[in-house]
């Protein structure tokens, strides 16, 4: 079988063949320019001696340009590099050339070596060269219609590495149009023939008279709220938005198109990304075994976070064994000396609760262990109870027995006057937090019931058990706060497949607001919570502004690329049950004060009669448990803020 030879092979040996040819034509053609283009007037001496040299000089220079690897380089992205090596070759083999004509030939006229020299450098750059310039010709003649018109926002070295991309890639279907800077000296002027449109309140003049379908972001080192104005004019636009995500890629020199991400939503919320001096959590952490249950989003970050900073033992606990086991999976390739166990179980299971904290001995829990969707637990009130007030009590009563130095409980904004079931099964969590640190602060922790033991009489009955709850220091705390941007059970997940499958987006309601953080955010406050508590508090971030869903809506359509109402439909399908227009951060009258950081509040503890709620406690876990139709009134009789929609 004849083996295929390879076509750069082939363009390399016809490339030799060329650069050969083109030196004996350019001292030719040097001698011809020396005789005032009168071949008949050329002196016989010179042409003799330009024909007995030649031959060599010109395989001397094919040696020369195959020595600087210019037989292998792929000209379609030819650059600077290429252009010097050439110069370098034309110099040098022509300063041989004319010392060793004058030595061991003859002295030829000054003017033959500087055009041969001149004449050598221009054939042989442009036919290296030309392939490109065919390129943007033939780029150039393709129409605009198979070209995506592109916008650059920031005409520094970032632009222009992208630039450089989008002109050397093998697709043709980009045409950068304009760069937008806010550097008023470089307006004007033109960076590789593109110009250098205005600033930033240029965007939209230049997006229409340019037709910009998409804008590349390119201003890694700008200031977060200057970015965060420059991604909301460009929001206002049609165009799709794809953003460098930071200093790392120009450091790494991978500002490629292809490393661009899509502008994400939380680049648009109403705030400042909130920045906290994690180094006391840290340390608090450090050397400490700490238990994580409920492993979804909110409880795989804090495992990360916790992971990354040398707690003695990470245990994580989760009944759904998928997530359990792909952050496992993660934390062990990512941490290998980590002392880590994931163990698969309920939170409602008293006996298996009592297990892992009796094996492990925690000194800090973070309560993530939730049902979170709003519709669904209307739809299934009692599991709301069952496993969200319930499984708090059964975790919190196993961490005071145990001797839990710290326990933390993940809570929401919709446990503010809940109007669904799930809000107020968090509003109950709370109450349960808040009658248990209560209790130890009395020193009776012993008068706690424990509910549902599961037959565990013969264990609460031991006598170290009895004695701990004697001596018991446990502080309880809660974290509230509002929405996370990408969690399980979020809008954003949700609307963006409804934008990939065409539309249409749902939004219950058009006036319909919320709360929104990003996961990290949340993640520092549960752990901020840990270091600043005193027992008893609920944690409360000040979240800036709320947004509205429907503009979140028509924002992610943007970002897409597509008009909302156009492209897009968007379609108000009416109030969920248990659904609220707004939530709230706090009840009026629990009021706030400050800690160390001035966007972390303390909501101070509504009274309730603590005898009177564990009574009640337990007749309302009761009517859970034989899923009584009447479990929303029940509950209205112990959470008094709780009015069902």
């Amino acid at each position: 079988m004849k083996k295929k030879i390879e076509h750069w092979k082939v363009v390399t040996l016809l490339l030799i063949i060329y650069d050969f040819l083109a030196i004996i034509m350019s001292y030719f053609l040097a001698l011809w320019i020396r005789f005032d283009c009168e071949f008949s007037e050329i002196d016989l001496p010179y042409f003799r001696t330009y024909c007995r040299t030649i031959l060599v000089y010109a395989l001397f220079c094919v040696v020369v340009l195959g020595t600087l690897r210019l037989y292998k380089s792929i000209w379609r992205f030819a650059s600077y590099t290429e252009l010097l090596r050439i110069i370098c070759a034309t110099v040098f083999t022509g300063v041989i050339y004319c010392i060793a004509v004058n030595i061991f030939t003859m002295r030829m006229p000054v003017s033959y070596y500087f055009f041969g020299v001149l004449m050598q450098f221009i054939l042989t750059l442009g036919i290296r060269f030309s392939y490109r310039f065919v390129l943007l010709l033939r780029g150039q003649k393709n129409p605009d219609k198979r070209q995506k018109r592109v916008m650059i926002i920031g005409a520094g070295k970032a632009g222009q590495m992208i630039l450089r991309d989008i002109k050397n890639s093998k697709e043709v279907n980009k045409k950068v149009c304009c760069f937008i800077d806010d550097n008023h000296n470089k307006w004007g002027r033109y960076i590789d023939n593109v110009p250098v449109f205005g600033g930033r309140d240029s965007i939209m003049e230049a997006v229409k008279k340019f037709g910009i379908e998409k804008i590349y972001v390119t201003i890694p080192s700008a200031k977060p709220e200057d970015k965060r104005d420059i991604l909301r004019i460009c929001n206002e636009t049609s165009c799709e938005l794809l953003n460098l995500p930071g200093m790392y890629q120009l450091y790494t020199g991978e500002v490629l198109v292809s490393k661009m991400k899509p502008v994400q939503t939380e680049d648009l919320l109403g705030r400042d990304p909130i920045r906290t001096d994690m180094s006391e959590v840290f340390e608090y952490i450090k050397d400490k075994v700490v238990l994580v249950t409920g492993v979804g989003s909110i409880g795989s970050e804090l495992a990360r976070q916790i992971a990354a900073h040398n707690p003695k033992r990470l245990v994580l606990f989760d009944i759904y064994e998928n997530n359990a086991y792909d952050i496992q999976q993660e934390l062990k390739k990512k941490y290998p000396n980590l002392k880590l166990n994931t163990i698969i179980g309920s939170v409602r299971d008293s006996r298996k609760i009592f297990q892992v904290f009796e094996e492990f001995r925690p000194d800090i829990v973070y309560h993530a262990a939730a049902h979170k969707h709003v519709p669904l637990m209307e739809d299934s009130p009692c599991e709301s109870i069952k496993n969200n007030a319930i499984g708090t009590y059964k975790t919190a009563y196993a961490a005071m027995v145990h001797g839990c130095k710290r326990f933390v409980l993940i809570s929401t904004d919709k446990a503010v006057n809940p109007t669904n079931i799930m809000g107020a099964s968090k509003r109950l969590c709370e109450m349960i937090i808040q009658a248990f640190d209560a209790k130890i602060k009395e020193g009776k922790a012993n008068e706690i019931p424990q509910l549902y033991t599961h037959g565990m009489n013969e264990v609460l009955t031991k006598p170290q058990v009895i004695e701990s709850l004697k001596t018991t220091k446990t502080e309880f705390v809660a974290v509230r706060f509002g929405n996370v941007l990408g969690s399980n059970g979020s809008v954003i997940p949700l609307f963006k497949k409804q934008i990939e499958a065409g539309g249409p987006v749902t939004v219950t309601h058009p006036d319909i607001i919320r709360y929104f953080m990003t996961i990290p955010e949340a993640v520092s406050l549960v752990l901020l919570a840990g270091t600043y508590a005193n027992g008893g508090e609920i944690f409360v971030l000040d979240m800036g502004e709320p947004v509205k869903i429907d503009t979140l809506a028509r924002n992610l359509i943007r970002l897409s690329g597509y008009t909302p109402d156009v492209d897009i439909k968007l379609e108000y399908t009416g109030l969920r049950k248990g659904e609220k227009l707004f939530e709230e951060k706090l009840m009026a009258e629990e009021g706030l004060k400050k800690t160390k950081n001035d966007l972390i509040h303390i909501g101070c503890p509504i009274p309730f009669d603590i005898e009177i709620f564990l009574k009640d406690l337990n007749s309302l876990l009761e009517a859970a448990y034989k899923n009584k139709d009447d479990i929303r009134e029940r509950v209205q009789k112990v959470v008094t803020t709780y009015h069902p929609a």
